[in-house]
């Protein structure tokens, strides 16, 4: 048997691996390559059974049709993102309310603490933190019926300090009559004054706050909570 055949088959399997693993990836004109690749340099005392051979076939044509699939669905996802940027505006001027805990403190006055509760409670207990998640202040409500609430920070410390204006978020705790944990959920609302498109994710601007679109479980027409 020729060794110097032998030898360029091996070379040509080692050229082959190299610039699979420089591109990471086996695409379709890869997938090609190498089966010529195998048929130029096959046994001819022993050629590719038929059989494997027409499976590579039907693999190379699965491949390039998956590519095909990958690239429509990236022209339709351009697309689509296209759509829902444009559509944003359409909620210029509305109010809308979403799910979050933030909340802007600007020259000492902050956002309304908004909040939802499950059910009637005794006692709510509301903790405020600053941008870097340190702890603030306890705002303590008394008896507070379920639905929808709104509590009032002075933009102060615990300690009767004022704090620097700026993003502040906050927690809500609330028990029944029997001590229970009462559920509750914070969210916030304004009206939009405008659309912004951050780190690649569409945000909705009501007053100092930076809204996901995604996060918006409320659009009404009426004026809104925290303007």
């Amino acid at each position: 048997m020729d060794i110097s055949g032998l030898n360029t088959v091996a070379s040509q399997s080692e050229l082959t691996v190299t610039e699979t693993k420089k591109n990471d990836a086996l695409g379709k004109d890869d997938f090609l390559r190498l089966l010529v690749t195998q048929l130029q340099y096959q046994d001819p005392l022993n050629p590719a059974d038929s059989a494997q051979f027409t499976a590579q076939l039907a693999q190379f044509s699965s491949l390039e049709q998956l590519g095909n699939i990958n690239d429509n669905l990236g022209g339709l996802q351009l697309s689509q993102t296209a759509l829902n940027n444009s559509q944003a505006v359409n909620f210029i001027g509305k109010t809308i309310t979403s799910s979050g805990n933030s909340i802007h403190l600007t020259d000492g006055v902050s956002d309304d603490l908004q909040f939802e509760l499950g059910a009637d409670a005794k006692a709510v207990f509301m903790n405020i933190y600053d941008g870097d998640g340190n702890y603030v202040k306890t705002i303590e409500s008394g008896a507070l019926s379920a639905g929808e609430q709104t509590l009032k920070w002075d933009g102060a410390d615990q300690d009767g300090n004022e704090v620097p204006g700026g993003a502040y978020t906050f927690e809500v705790a609330a028990v029944d009559a029997d001590d229970n944990m009462v559920n509750a959920a914070t969210f916030t609302s304004g009206r939009v004054t405008g659309v912004t498109f951050k780190n690649g994710s569409l945000c909705l601007l009501a007053g100092n706050k930076e809204i996901p679109v995604d996060t918006v479980t409320r659009v009404t027409e009426d004026e809104g909570i925290g303007d």
